[in-house]
C-alpha cells in the first residue's frame, strides 16, 4: 500500500457532565393527544406484526406537547430504536455508532454547513471543511490517488463528503461522466464575476453522430440507485439505445429465446445452473466486453459502473480484469484520447479543443471500498497484520494503470463512491465521492454569494458527517481496521457453516450461500415474523423463467462490525423453530 502508517489516536475526552432535566410538569391530556403506548402485537391483516410505535403518540397539536408527554414519546422512540438496532442483521448498516456520542455531542449546538466546494472555506464560516479534507486525504491514500488535491494538478484527486449515501455518489459520478463524455466544458476558475459559465454542448461531429452520446453499462446485481440516476439525469443505457436504434441486433445470446433482444442490464456471472440467479454476483466480464465492443464500434463514448460489495450478494467485481479486457477495445475504437470541441467556439487566446478520454469507469464501493483496502493490506503483509485472508480482493481503485500502445501508462478508474454509514459506521447516511481534477466539469452556475464554487451535488452539506468519520478513523489504526474486517469474515464463515448444520439437523433446505470474500450470507426466506424481527432484506428469484413453481425467496445477513456470535446464535435458534422453515402450517395470530 502507498500508506500504511497508523493514525494518531487522541486520548478520549471525558463525557460531559449530565445536566439533570427539571422535573416534568404534569399536565392534563389535551384533546387528540394520547400518552405513549408502543404497539408490538397489532397486525396488518394477520401478519407480520406491527412493531413500530403508535403514530398517534407523536401527533403534533397546535398547542404543542407538555414536557411529560414529549419526553414519554421520545422514550418510546428510543426504546424502539434500541430494540431494533440490536436485532438488525439484513442491511449494510453498522450499529456500533455510540462511541462518538459523548465526544461529538457538543457540536449539536452549532448549525454546521459545509456549503460548496470542500477545498475552499467559503462565506459560511461555521463549517468543518478542514476535517472533511483530512477524511478525504485518508481515503485518497487508501485508494491510491496519485497525490493530494491541487487545483493546478490534473492528476490530483478531488472529492467531497456526501450528505446522502452512495446513491448521491453514484448520481454525481453519472452526472460528471455524462457531461465529461458529451463534451461539456471542464472546470475553470472565472476571471471575473461577470464571466458566464461555459456549460455548452460540444457541436456534433459530422463523421461520428454518436461522438457525444455516451452509453451506460451496469450489471443486474447493481444497486437500484443507478436505475434512478439514469432516469433522473437522462443518461441512455445500452438497453435503451440498443432497443431504439439497433433492434434485434444484440450480440448476446438471450436466455428467453428472443433473438437479438437487449437485456435490461449486463448479465452477472452464471452459477451451477448456467444462469445468474445462483451465481456469485460478479459482472459477466465476457458479456460486458461483447456489449461494449458493439457500442464502441458505433462511435459511442462508454460509461461503466462496477460493484465492490453488491447490494444482495456482496460481490466484488474484478475491476482490474474488466480494465484489461476493455482497454484493447478502447484503443481499437479511438476511445483512449480524442479531440473535443470546447463549447463550439474558440476561446480567446486558447486552444479550440480539449484532449480527453472517451470512456469512464466508476466503482460503486458503497460497502466494499471501506474495508477492501484493509483486506489487501493483510494479504500483502500478513506478518505485520497477523492474518492472511482466504480470498483475494481484486484491485479496484485509482492505482490501476495499464500500458497502452500510444499513450503510455493509463490510469483506468475515473471515480469511486463509498457509504460512510455502512462499513466505517455513522448514525446517519453519508459517504464519499472521489474523482480527479482532470475530470471535473464546470458547474452549471457560479453563485458568488456562497463564497466557494458550487461543485458538489447537494449545495448545503451536512457538516457533522466529516466529524463522525474523522472520529472513527482517529480511533482505529490500520491494524484495528484489519481486525474488524477479519472478525466480519470469520462470522460470515461461521454463519454459513451453522446454516448447513441446521439443514442436516432439521432435515430442511435452507439454500445457504456466500460469495467468496464477502461479509454477507444468503439463505431461504423465513416467516414474515422473523423477517421483521431481524430486519432481513429479501429477494425472490425465478430459476426457470416463466415457471412460478420454481420461485425461491431469499434473505441475507450482513456481518457488519456491530454483529457478534451471540446475535447469530439467536437468529439460528429462531430459524430452527420457524414454521416456514420447518414446513409446518402457520397458526394465525400466534
Amino acid at each position: 500500500m502507498s500508506r500504511t502508517d497508523t493514525l494518531p489516536v487522541p486520548a478520549p475526552a471525558s463525557p460531559p457532565a449530565q445536566v439533570p432535566l427539571p422535573a416534568p410538569r404534569e399536565e392534563p391530556a389535551r384533546p387528540g393527544v394520547r400518552t405513549a403506548s408502543p404497539r408490538t402485537t397489532a397486525r396488518h391483516g394477520s401478519r407480520p406484526p406491527v412493531e413500530e410505535p403508535d403514530a398517534a403518540d407523536f401527533a403534533l397539536p397546535a398547542g404543542g406537547l407538555g414536557n411529560t408527554q414529549r419526553l414519554r414519546a421520545l422514550d418510546t422512540m428510543d426504546e424502539y430504536l434500541t430494540r431494533k438496532s440490536r436485532s438488525l442483521l439484513g442491511y449494510q448498516a453498522t450499529q456500533e455508532t455510540g462511541g462518538c456520542a459523548f465526544d461529538l455531542g457538543r457540536f449539536m449546538q452549532h448549525n454546521i454547513n459545509n456549503l460548496g466546494d470542500p477545498f475552499q472555506s467559503g462565506g459560511y464560516k461555521p463549517n468543518t471543511k478542514i476535517v472533511e479534507r483530512a477524511v478525504l486525504d485518508y481515503y485518497a491514500a487508501l485508494w491510491h490517488a496519485a497525490r493530494p488535491y491541487d487545483a493546478d494538478d490534473p492528476e490530483s484527486y478531488w472529492g467531497y463528503v456526501l450528505s446522502m449515501g452512495s446513491t448521491e455518489g453514484n448520481m454525481y459520478a453519472l452526472w460528471n461522466a455524462r457531461d465529461y463524455l458529451s463534451g461539456k466544458a471542464l472546470i475553470q476558475q472565472p476571471t471575473a464575476p461577470s464571466v458566464a459559465p461555459r456549460y455548452v454542448q460540444a457541436p456534433p461531429e459530422p463523421s461520428n453522430p454518436n461522438a457525444y452520446r455516451p452509453v451506460a453499462f451496469y450489471s443486474e446485481d447493481t444497486h437500484y440507485s443507478f436505475a434512478k440516476a439514469v432516469h433522473v439525469l437522462g443518461v441512455e443505457t445500452f438497453h435503451t439505445v440498443g432497443t431504439e436504434n439497433y433492434p434485434g441486433e444484440c450480440p448476446l445470446a438471450d436466455p428467453t429465446g428472443r433473438p437479438g433482444a437487449w437485456p435490461a442490464e449486463v448479465p452477472s456471472r452464471g452459477g451451477p445452473s448456467g444462469r445468474s440467479w445462483d451465481g456469485t454476483g460478479e459482472i459477466d466480464v465476457d458479456a460486458l466486453a461483447v456489449l461494449v465492443e458493439f457500442f464502441a464500434a458505433k462511435g459511442h463514448p462508454i460509461f461503466i459502473s462496477l460493484n465492490l460489495g453488491s447490494t444482495f450478494k456482496g460481490a466484488h467485481d474484478d475491476v482490474r480484469q474488466v480494465c484489461e479486457r476493455l482497454l484493447p477495445i478502447f484503443e481499437e475504437h479511438g476511445l483512449i484520447q480524442a479531440e473535443v470541441a470546447r463549447g463550439g467556439a474558440r476561446s480567446a487566446g486558447g486552444p479550440p479543443v480539449d484532449l480527453r478520454r472517451r470512456f469512464w469507469i466508476h466503482v460503486d464501493g458503497a460497502l466494499g471500498a471501506g474495508y477492501a483496502p484493509f483486506l489487501r493490506m493483510a494479504a500483502e503483509d500478513p506478518a505485520r497484520f497477523g492474518w492472511t485472508p482466504d480470498t483475494d480482493i481484486p484491485e479496484f481503485d485509482f492505482g490501476i494503470t495499464l500500458p497502452t500502445r500510444e499513450h503510455g501508462d493509463l490510469d483506468m478508474v475515473s471515480s469511486i463512491a463509498m457509504s460512510g454509514h455502512k462499513w466505517p459506521g455513522a448514525p446517519w447516511p453519508c459517504g464519499i465521492y472521489m474523482t480527479k481534477v482532470k475530470y471535473q466539469i464546470s458547474p452549471p452556475s457560479q453563485p458568488e454569494y456562497i463564497g466557494a464554487p458550487d461543485t458538489t451535488f447537494a449545495g448545503s452539506r451536512n457538516g457533522f458527517s466529516p466529524l463522525v468519520l474523522w472520529d472513527h478513523l482517529s480511533r482505529h489504526s490500520y491494524q484495528d481496521q484489519v481486525d474488524r474486517i477479519r472478525h466480519a469474515q470469520e462470522l460470515a464463515a461461521y454463519l454459513e457453516r451453522r446454516l448447513r448444520l441446521l439443514e442436516r439437523e432439521k432435515g430442511v433446505e435452507l439454500w445457504p450461500a456466500r460469495t467468496p470474500g464477502t461479509i454477507t450470507v444468503r439463505f431461504r426466506k423465513p416467516s414474515p415474523e422473523l423477517v421483521a424481527k431481524w430486519s432481513l432484506s429479501s429477494q425472490d428469484v425465478l430459476p426457470v423463467p416463466g415457471d412460478e413453481s420454481t420461485r425461491r425467496g431469499y434473505v441475507h445477513v450482513f456481518l457488519m462490525s456491530s454483529v457478534d456470535r451471540s446475535k447469530l446464535d439467536a437468529l439460528l435458534e429462531d430459524l430452527g423453530n420457524d414454521p416456514v422453515i420447518l414446513g409446518l402450517p402457520e397458526l394465525d395470530g400466534v
